[in-house]
């Protein structure tokens, strides 16, 4: 189980995140300890009221607790895991919040623990979470059996593909995957060995070097993205100023869009939208399935729901029924035949507590397997997403490095490529 841990603040912000339908198709709440309220928003909120007694900006601990994709994890493990974490960094008995999301086939959970001590009123020291953090994510991997990263056992053999949330987000507003766009500026870093080798290599690509407003060398591709050159080939800022020299030597980022809107011609753009378009049109199929399975996994959760509630209250009904009354009850009570009773009483609320809890559970695994068929599809469909942008990009860089007479075998090919897709058969991508 994968292990991420921040130090932060931003109640209003984190409560958003947890509560996000938008990018996650199924949210739970499964705990909220130690707050008045009883709601997300409301809880962290307060953990921000009580830190402003503090000097404290960063009065939350936000944790991310990710499994093995295919691997089955049941709720007490995920419990039994905070516990642990709760324990080690210090956090055992302070309010938290606890949410499950799924997404893409796969669950994870999110769990936020207020920071500030209530009696003391200051902010308890969370010192070298990150070691602990990864020590306890490697005993959940040797513990349960699972396939351990290359990265956890050996953090010299991380992927060097990983992305941030913030590339992330980039590669989304540019409808690409972020490890592709990584793969790119890798590989042409790789091959070059000063700044018109890289610029060379970043061209044909469809990309283009230019001066940063803040981070020195920088790209922009053809929709006037920016990339922060330093952060997408993974090397540190003052590596990137020993191979390249000095940014100011290349032009501004206003410039050089400028420079591409000269040369992006009408029947270019016109190209380049309707590649982004057909891809665009080819997603609403298979998001409108995703949407679709997913209102049917949550009707049934619904109704799953619903029924063990109704069968607990009829279920607590018939076992107080079996409690006497009047002077049986005190009777009982002196020959201890209450007691007895009463203690079967609670073991059949467990149990049954114990029965809902694994039928919720296999429901839930059940609908991850199936929703796990679907990933299968979009997953292929994004490698082609993958291989048809790729191959867009080295157009577009052709076609903008071209002269005017070089372009139109380009131009004239475009009607030939449109018609050749429209008779193949398409599927869907989406990146959200």
């Amino acid at each position: 189980m994968i292990l991420k841990g921040s130090e932060r603040g931003g109640a209003i912000q984190m409560a958003r995140h947890l509560e996000n339908t938008l990018d996650n198709e199924i949210v739970t709440v499964h705990q909220i300890r130690g707050f008045v309220s009883d709601t997300v928003a409301g809880a962290l909120s307060e953990a921000y009221a009580i830190s402003q007694g503090t000097k404290c900006r960063n009065f939350i601990f936000s944790l991310s607790l990710s499994p093995p994709e295919t691997e089955k994890v049941p709720v007490g493990i995920f419990e039994k895991a905070v516990s642990d974490i709760e324990n080690k960094l210090g956090l055992a008995g302070q309010p938290c919040v606890i949410v499950f999301h799924e997404k893409e086939g796969r669950r994870h959970a999110h769990c936020v623990w207020s920071r500030i001590d209530g009696n003391a009123m200051k902010a308890i020291n969370i010192s070298h979470y990150k070691l602990k953090l990864r020590d306890i994510s490697r005993e959940l991997y040797l513990e349960h059996n699972w396939q351990m990263p290359q990265g956890l056992m050996n953090s010299e053999e991380r992927d060097p593909l990983n992305y941030s949330y913030e590339e992330y987000q980039q590669a989304k507003r540019a409808k690409a995957n972020p490890k592709i766009i990584k793969q790119t500026f890798q590989d042409c870093w790789a091959v070059s060995d000063n700044v018109i080798t890289f610029g060379n290599a970043l061209e044909e690509r469809g990309y283009y070097l230019a001066r940063g407003d803040r981070r020195g060398f920088v790209a922009v591709d053809w929709r006037g993205e920016v990339y922060a050159i330093s952060k997408w080939v993974g090397v540190r800022t003052k590596e990137v100023q020993v191979r390249l020299g000095d940014p100011n030597k290349l032009n501004s980022i206003d410039k050089t869009n400028r420079k591409l809107a000269t040369k992006f011609t009408a029947k270019l753009r016109q190209y380049a939208e309707q590649e982004v378009s057909r891809h665009n049109d080819d997603a609403t199929a298979i998001v409108k399935r995703r949407q679709s399975l997913t209102a049917f996994h949550k009707q049934k959760r619904y109704e799953l729901e619903t029924l063990q509630e109704e069968r607990r209250i009829a279920e607590t009904k018939q076992r107080v029924s079996k409690l006497p009354k009047g002077l049986k009850a005190l009777w009982f009570r002196l020959t201890g035949k209450y007691a007895k009773i009463k203690s079967q009483i609670e073991k059949e609320e467990r149990n049954s507590a114990t029965r809902s809890s694994n039928d919720i559970q296999k429901l839930i695994e059940q609908q991850l397997a199936e929703r796990r068929i679907l990933q299968h599809e979009i997953k292929r469909e994004r490698q082609r997403h993958t291989l048809a942008f790729k191959k867009l990009n080295r157009d577009i860089g052709k076609a903008l490095n071209a002269t005017p007479d070089e372009q139109e075998p380009f131009n004239n090919r475009e009607n030939t490529r449109n018609q050749a897709h429209r008779s193949a058969r398409r599927r869907t991508l989406d990146y959200s």
